[in-house]
This record gives structure tokens, C-alpha cells and sequence, in this order.
């Protein structure tokens, strides 16, 4: 007897494309669609961090980028509908997309210029130089990355290009000097911070350099010099006039904003016998007393008391940390796995929710006590004070 079978699941006829895009559709139906409110022209590049500068009517939308631009808008001309135009009225030459730090997209329309436009300066390449940070390439266990891709596989920051198979204790490209005292390229910014009293942006940039710039003059202040590489993440502790940074060689350093000087080294793995696998410094949170200094290293999570100088806890964790916050005398952690995990000060443990996002680039805290938590994909998953989830969100324009 002969089994008549239905086409559906006859296996000669499958069809692998239209199985993952039902998969695809599926998931995509089962997340909400946010759609942009404006479209700003924005960098000529990805954009890395976005920041408010001032208060009420005044306060300036912040971005920077990998094209070395600081860039602010008026947020009250942002957030006019009136003024927003829709993304059918924009033409070829302004369909840009520009890809933010958490895979957030925005299109760029053009209709709103920016108030501020900031940019880095070059330097003069007759000594050698440091490659700028999307051009090194370095060997971690067997494995050679070229800076810029995930180094720990899907989903990180930056993610999309795989090693190439090799050994060696690793090995950064050296710019050497062209000919007629040739520039290097614009070094990227990838982080800012903002002191509204003192009216300065501090921006962190790949040239293992930190820059302080003058809002009023769009003047570079001070140039802070100190790290041996390039720069991840920069917080303001305005409260005693400083600055600190996170970089790729290891080190968090405290600045001091009148003189520009380094007032303290922090490393986080120097009292292990051996470093991680990854000893850059990813992120750094203060609380809001600004005496505490939670700093992502690889995978470890430590706590620093400030006015005492020494580290109070140290955490290991299962994924690379990439971006931490403090709620107050408590620390969310997200990283390249997708959890949203809530510490205390000791390092114990109080809560682990799992969030949408595959591999989380980052984290926001309302007062009200509603989290944000955006990564892979354009995913935004927003939990509320008490572990539950609100809602989920694919951001994209097309």
C-alpha cells in the first residue's frame, strides 16, 4: 500500500529559505516595531555614544562617532513632530543610515543641523604611531582578530568578521611616518562625558588620547596623555573636578581636570597571576555620591572605593562584561550574553532576568526605575523596577 504524503512535510520538497524566513517573520511578529521620531545628519560613519548636555529648553542632544565628530542638536527642535519629516520624503542622497553603539539605527534626514560640531585634531606622523584602533591586528590564543571584530564570537560589538588561525604572543601595527610630516587619520571618539557647570565635553578617543573641550569656544581645553592605547569608555566625576578613563592596555586612570594630570592608575587585574583573556577595560560606572567605581575587565566586574583607594569585591562572570550602571547601592551588569544581572556591593548576586537581546551593548536606568536594556539585533527590552518585562522592541528604519 502506498502512503500518499502531504506536500508539506514530503522532505523532498523542502524548501530551506522559506523555513527560515517563517522563522524570521515568527519572531519578527512576535516583537514590537519602533519606528524613528527624526531623523538627524548625523556622522559620517557608526556613531558610538550619545550624551545630554544641559537642562529644560536648553539641553543639546550629544553624539560622537568613528568619524572623530562631536556633534548636538537643540533637543527642543528634536522633539517638535511638527519639524520631523517622514522617511518617504527623503531622497537617495540622504537615505544614510547611521548604526548607534547597540546596533540602534537612525536614518538621517537633514532637515535639523547641528548647533555643534566638534573635531578632533590630527597629529603629525614623523614619529612612529600606533595604528588607529579598526586597523590593528592582534593574536589572542591561536586565533588573529583585526580590531574593530567580536573577540568572542557572535554577537559583540562590532561583530562579523572571524579570526584567521595562528599562534603568537600577539603583535600591533606600527604607523610610521610619511613623507612631508603627513597626518594620521581623525581619531575616532568612542565614548563622551559632559560637565554642565563647568561647561566641558570630555570625549574619549582612539589615539589613547581624552579630550576636554570648551562648549561656549568649541575649543579643545586639555589634552589628557597617559594611556599606551586606545580609549573605550570615559565617566565624569564632576564633584572633584576629574575625569576617568577605561582603555584597551588594562588600566582605568583618574585625571585631574585643572592640571591634566593622571592622580591615580587603577588596574583591575594586577593582582592576578595571570590576565584574562581579555584585559581591556570595557565600561565604567560611578554611583551617585561619585566615592564608588564599578569597572567592567573582561570577564570580571570590580568595585573600587575611591576616597580609599582599594578594591572592596571582585566578580567573575560567565560573559564578557559591556556596560555597567549603578542603581543606587546596586550594580547592572549586561554583557555579551542575555541576562540583565543585578549585583550588591559585595559581589553577591540578587537577581539574573533574561532580556531579548542576544548580547547586550547596553543598559539605562529611569528614576522611576524602569531599565533599558539594548543590543544585538536593534533589540530593546524594557524591565520594570520589579523584574517583569514591559515590552520589546526591534528598532530598524528602512
Amino acid at each position: 500500500m502506498k502512503v500518499k504524503m502531504e506536500l508539506g512535510i514530503d522532505c523532498r520538497n523542502w524548501d530551506e529559505d522559506a523555513y527560515r524566513n517563517t522563522i524570521l517573520q515568527d519572531r519578527q511578529t512576535q516583537c514590537r516595531t519602533a519606528e524613528p521620531q527624526c531623523f538627524l545628519q548625523g556622522h559620517d560613519g557608526p556613531a558610538y555614544d550619545v550624551k545630554f548636555y544641559g537642562n529644560g529648553e536648553d539641553s543639546l542632544l550629544l553624539s560622537c562617532g568613528d568619524d572623530g565628530r562631536i556633534r548636538g542638536w537643540r533637543w527642543k527642535e528634536i522633539s517638535k513632530p511638527e519639524e520631523h519629516i517622514p522617511w518617504q520624503g527623503l531622497n537617495s542622497r540622504k537615505e544614510k543610515v547611521l548604526e548607534i553603539g547597540l546596533n540602534f539605527k537612525v536614518a538621517f534626514g537633514g532637515h535639523l543641523k547641528p548647533v555643534l560640531d566638534l573635531v578632533n585634531p590630527q597629529h603629525n606622523t614623523g614619529t612612529p604611531k600606533m595604528l588607529p584602533y579598526k586597523y590593528r591586528v592582534r593574536t589572542w590564543y591561536g586565533y588573529a582578530y583585526r580590531y574593530g571584530c567580536t573577540r568572542t564570537g557572535y554577537g559583540q560589538k562590532g561583530s562579523g568578521t572571524s579570526g584567521t588561525f595562528g599562534y603568537g604572543m600577539g603583535a600591533e601595527g606600527v604607523r610610521h611616518g610619511g613623507p612631508w610630516s603627513a597626518l594620521s587619520p581623525i581619531p575616532e571618539n568612542n565614548s563622551i562625558a559632559v560637565d554642565n557647570q563647568g561647561g566641558s565635553i570630555f570625549a574619549a578617543a582612539g589615539d589613547s588620547c581624552a579630550y576636554c573641550w570648551d562648549v561656549e569656544k568649541s575649543e579643545i581645553k586639555m589634552v589628557f596623555k597617559g594611556h599606551s592605547d586606545y580609549l573605550h569608555c570615559i565617566v565624569a566625576r564632576n564633584s572633584g573636578n576629574q575625569i576617568i578613563t577605561g582603555s584597551e592596555d588594562g588600566t582605568a586612570r583618574i585625571w585631574d581636570c585643572k592640571s591634566g594630570k593622571c592622580i591615580q592608575v587603577i588596574d583591575p587585574g594586577k593582582d592576578k597571576k595571570l590576565k584574562e583573556f581579555f584585559p581591556f577595560v570595557s565600561c565604567i560606572a560611578l554611583d551617585a555620591s561619585e566615592s564608588w567605581l564599578a569597572c567592567g575587565n573582561g570577564r570580571t566586574l570590580s568595585v573600587w572605593n575611591l576616597p580609599a583607594r582599594e578594591c572592596i569585591s571582585r566578580i567573575s562572570t560567565h560573559a564578557s562584561i559591556q556596560d555597567i550602571s549603578f542603581d543606587d547601592n546596586q550594580i547592572l551588569a549586561v554583557g555579551a550574553e542575555p541576562l540583565l544581572t543585578r549585583y550588591d556591593m559585595n559581589g553577591a548576586i540578587l537577581s539574573r532576568i533574561q532580556c531579548a537581546p542576544q548580547s547586550a551593548f547596553s543598559i539605562s536606568v529611569h528614576p522611576a526605575g524602569v531599565t533599558a536594556v539594548a543590543g544585538y539585533g536593534g533589540l530593546v527590552d524594557v524591565v520594570s523596577q520589579f523584574g517583569s518585562h514591559l515590552c520589546t522592541f526591534r528598532c530598524r528604519c528602512q
